[in-house]
């Protein structure tokens, strides 16, 4: 018999698995169960992306890309960032098409962290940065970011986790699980931090586009002095509805830019070949359908914040992405215990807040990514828990 405990790598084993799949496998597989779990957009892809995906392939292009990705894409996904943020790149050096904004995060920390470096990551927020960091033999540094702060990373936080061993700073925003954003005023003040460092910013715009209110999203490396410090990690899942086409990109400078591409073409060689043709479609002619879909999320977003305060728990109003973070602390349950129990009592699945961090603790993660009907059926559900264990 194979003793595979002598075999696997003790860095991997120790990893835990990701704690937003956990209820999503279980509630997949029970009848009448709503999930307001996981972050997809349940709008189906524009008919345009998908006709161009589908033309593609009656066209034969079926074959491997440049390593970087199509050239034309590229030149689009520039175009779309100077005509949307005012932000120039080089199509031919400082961008790389991955397979989602995941490979992009995972790249950019195998390029650039040796064994040792830190890499400062506020916290809650999405579930890789940490493993990442921890596979490519970093230490993760977690900063703690507080709901009465409306989960801002502060200019005195980041200021106090700096050492001479702090390589990357991760901002996530608008954020993942907390929809927490950043002001202009907000992303000034971390500018001014960095200036005079060496510290490399991963800033993940996965959820640019879906933003409320009156400011938009303003990426971080339009801020003076950032561009040549920034890698921008972006996608086309959030913004087009394209989750399962599986596809993301980075903008850079080139050196980087250079290395994440070395890493990719040994472990992935190009990003898949229809997405990529279909990615150029959306860029070219898909705002109005991005804008229909902002607005929805709106009015889900609104609703669902009403319903639970009114059902008496605190909840943050977020002004970004598709989640909701509303505190439970006052049920005196843990997050896992919570989650578990109305998965349990009332099948609605959410997700535990420590899922995200530490700092995540006392909250439970929903998405209103979903639809009007189930949003009010799950409301109703967690209203009748909710009033069944208050103290």
């Amino acid at each position: 018999m194979m003793d595979y405990d002598k075999i696997v790598s003790p860095v991997v084993a120790a990893l835990p698995p990701s704690g937003i799949r956990k209820f999503f496998d279980i509630v997949a597989e029970m009848e009448d169960a709503i999930s307001l779990g996981v972050g997809e957009p349940d709008f189906t892809t524009p008919w345009a992306i998908r006709e161009e995906g589908i033309y593609s392939l009656e066209k034969g292009q079926t074959h491997y890309t440049a390593n970087a990705g199509l050239m034309e894409l590229r030149e689009e996904i520039c175009n779309y960032n100077e005509r949307k943020y005012g932000v120039t790149y080089n199509p031919k050096s400082e961008v790389l098409v991955t397979v989602g904004g995941s490979e992009a995060i995972d790249l950019l920390i195998r390029s650039i962290i040796s064994a040792g470096d830190e890499v400062l990551i506020p916290e809650p927020c999405f579930v890789c940065y940490k493993p990442c960091t921890v596979m490519a033999g970093g230490v993760p540094v977690p900063i703690e970011t507080k709901e009465e702060d409306e989960f801002r990373l502060l200019p005195e936080q980041l200021k106090a986790k700096i050492t001479d061993k702090t390589k990357l700073l991760i901002l996530p925003y608008p954020n993942n699980p907390t929809g927490g954003v950043m002001s202009k005023a907000d992303m000034e003040a971390i500018a001014e931090v960095l200036r005079g460092t060496d510290i490399m910013v991963l800033s993940d715009e996965i959820y640019g586009e879906l933003r409320y209110g009156d400011e938009r999203h303003i990426p971080f490396s339009a801020f003076d002095g950032m561009r040549e410090r920034t890698i921008v990690v972006n996608g086309f899942s959030k913004t087009f509805a394209m989750t399962g086409w599986r596809l993301g990109y980075a903008l850079g400078p080139e050196k980087i830019i250079q290395l994440m591409t070395k890493v990719h073409q040994y472990g992935i060689m190009s990003a898949p070949t229809t997405a990529q043709f279909a990615a150029i479609e959306a860029l070219k002619s898909c705002d109005d359908d991005v804008e229909e879909m902002r607005r929805e999320y709106n009015y889900r977003r609104r609703y669902i914040v009403d319903g639970f305060r009114a059902m008496g728990l605190s909840c943050f109003e977020p002004l970004g992405a598709f989640y909701v973070f509303p505190c439970i602390k006052s049920t005196g349950m843990t997050s896992e215990e919570f989650c578990e129990n109305l998965l349990r009592e009332e099948k609605v699945a959410v997700v535990p807040g420590n899922a995200f961090g530490e700092s995540g603790e006392g909250f439970i993660r929903c998405s209103y990514a979903y639809s009007i009907e189930n949003i009010q059926e799950a409301l109703k559900r967690i209203e009748r828990f909710v009033k069944k264990h208050s103290k």
